[in-house]
């Protein structure tokens, strides 16, 4: 297998030429931003700023064959597009000492897979890509307003 790293804004992408792997690609112009090795189970995450009250949110994704899993939401706030009931499987709990400032709720359990994830990266507050232990900003690496897809390759 051959991989190359190349350095960008100070992140390493990784494109491996064989093997499964997450990619970031233009929506629209299919300019592929990044591609990173991974494996079955593995996790990645999207983390935001909720533009109607203002505190981050963690989507958390794993990886089950050729398909995407939404495995959690972190998130400190109730607010528009944030579940306020929980469905048939789901599980919710506190990240931290309950009625503590700061404490996070986590929701769990979720049974929604995806073929490929869209985003529109923030032009107000940025979009993080959590993979392994790097977190890279998506405004640096595709630009404000991008129109961007994940998917598996």
């Amino acid at each position: 297998m051959i991989i190359a790293a190349l350095v960008v804004s100070g992140a390493v992408l990784y494109f491996s030429e064989s093997g499964p792997a997450l990619e970031i690609r233009g929506t629209f112009s299919g300019e592929v931003y990044g591609k990173w090795p991974l494996e079955e189970g593995e996790k990645f995450a999207i983390e935001f700023i909720h533009s109607v009250n203002q505190s981050p949110v963690r989507e958390t994704f794993r990886v089950e064959g050729n398909m995407i899993r939404l495995h959690s939401l972190r998130f400190y706030s109730f607010g528009a597009g944030i579940p306020d009931r929980l469905e048939e499987g789901w599980e919710m709990r506190r990240d931290g000492e309950e009625g503590q400032p700061g404490a996070a709720f986590i929701i769990t359990g979720f049974d929604t897979t995806f073929r490929e994830l869209h985003f529109i990266v923030g032009t107000v507050s940025d979009h993080l890509f959590l993979f392994r232990d790097e977190t890279l900003s998506l405004r640096d690496l595709c630009g404000r307003n991008a129109h961007i897809t994940f998917r598996l390759r």
